[in-house]
């Protein structure tokens, strides 16, 4: 039995009845449900829910109730609600960093920061201040191989839920993103699908934009392409350069990665395809 907040994720073929028969289950286990949301996807007649419930119960026996109530091949699953580990993968901007580390001290992201892992040094003195044990390795003096072989190694050695990439400007490998498959999340300084890759703020000023803007999504084996959770945007003219872009784009970066952090550690992102549900 457990005596933990605990929220309950739902994801089948859409059919008439599916909340009430799901919550009346709830509710015949002596279940609290202190929050619910639900989204259908008509076009590929898909259904997904979000139930955060309180009380003691059976696991077990709650999952088995619930399938049996059902359409076939549902997909559901009980996660614990609570302060969750990562670790911070960076290169040399601080900005994204510091937001994690400040956030995380002060509570508002309820997250513990196991580690930082680099493979350039200038962040240390960074994570110093907040006594976050920190890794720097060099890719220089070895191949991409080699090197992402020394970044597992190093990961091993932490328990973590999730991998934040805080402006990690490598891209890594289908090995790397196997082993932690739908785990990785990073912040893309543009508003994607548009200028993907290196530089998108000079590639937005070759294009003239008046809008940029940052994206934080899931990383898959395509560049950039991964699943999206949240994204905002700035406007800008004419006189903007690449480098006024990169300056207000580094506020935007900041707030966009942090909000989908939240949202990820609060379990209220369900993955599907290439796609996100992200539930307010």
């Amino acid at each position: 039995m457990t005596e933990n907040r605990k929220v309950l994720i739902t994801e089948c073929a859409d059919e008439k009845g599916l909340v009430s028969r799901i919550t009346k289950v709830c509710f015949e286990n002596n279940l609290n449900i202190l929050s619910n949301n639900e989204f259908v996807d008509k076009e590929n007649n898909r259904f997904f829910m979000r139930t955060e419930l309180d009380g003691d119960f059976d696991e077990q026996l709650l999952l088995t109730e619930l399938s049996a109530q059902l359409p076939e091949h549902a997909l559901q699953r009980l996660v614990r609600l609570g302060k969750k580990r990562i670790a911070v993968m960076v290169t040399k901007e601080a900005h994204c960093l510091g937001e994690l580390l400040v956030k995380s001290y002060y509570g508002a992201l309820n997250a513990e920061i196991v580690a930082i892992v680099s493979n350039h040094n200038v962040l240390q003195e960074l994570a110093n201040k907040f006594e976050v044990p920190f890794h720097f390795i060099d890719h220089n003096s070895v191949d991409r191989v080699e090197h992402e072989e020394q970044l597992l190694e190093c990961l091993a050695q932490y328990r973590f839920d999730y991998i934040i990439l805080a402006k990690y400007m490598r891209v890594l490998t289908e090995k790397f993103l196997r082993q932690y498959r739908d785990q990785v999340i990073n912040i893309h300084h543009s508003f994607l699908p548009a200028f993907v890759g290196a530089k998108p703020y000079h590639q937005a000023y070759q294009r003239g934009v008046k809008i940029i803007g940052a994206t934080a999504h899931f990383v898959n084996e395509d560049l950039d392409q991964g699943p999206i959770i949240n994204q905002d945007i700035a406007h800008v003219d004419h006189s903007y350069s690449p480098q006024d872009m990169a300056r207000v784009g580094r506020g935007i970066e900041e707030s966009v990665l942090t909000h989908a952090v939240h949202k990820v550690l609060e379990e209220k992102v369900i993955v599907y395809g290439n796609k996100t549900v992200v539930f307010d």
